[in-house]
């Protein structure tokens, strides 16, 4: 149907460092997965509950941000949803990712030096150390 809309923009923190490999046409892709709070009431009491998404970045860009993507990093990314299902011992199985369309880094890690906004094509427009003063 062509009206159909798949897009989803989520921000979060990277829960751990992700990991570059390539498919199995050679094109460079980057797992990882990032975790999103939401704030819930329970009864009286408001609380922080956590969603966790595993997202897929492509070609160059998994190349160029694999290493800033780190434990702790908060992204921004805007992408569409996918289904890959399978079967195994008789049973069918689903599993639901994120395909990254674009990524912004917002915030550094815990490992040294820090990563700030990407611009236009997923590269970093600026890396700097979290000794430097500003």
């Amino acid at each position: 149907m062509a009206g159909d809309l798949n897009t989803v923009a989520l921000v979060g923190r990277v829960t751990k460092d992700s990991e570059l490999r390539n498919s199995s046409s050679g094109t460079p892709l980057c797992n990882f997965s990032v975790a999103v709070n939401r704030r819930v009431k329970k009864g009286d009491q408001w609380s922080d509950e956590a969603s966790f998404f595993d997202l897929t970045l492509w070609d160059k860009q998994a190349e160029s941000l694999n290493k800033y993507l780190v434990k702790g990093t908060q992204v921004a990314v805007q992408g569409e949803l996918r289904q890959d299902r399978w079967e195994k011992d008789g049973q069918k199985h689903s599993k639901i990712q994120v395909f990254v369309n674009s990524i912004q880094l917002l915030g550094g890690g815990k490992r040294e030096g820090s990563v700030a906004p990407t611009e236009a094509g997923g590269r970093p427009s600026e890396v700097y150390n979290d000794d430097i003063p500003f």
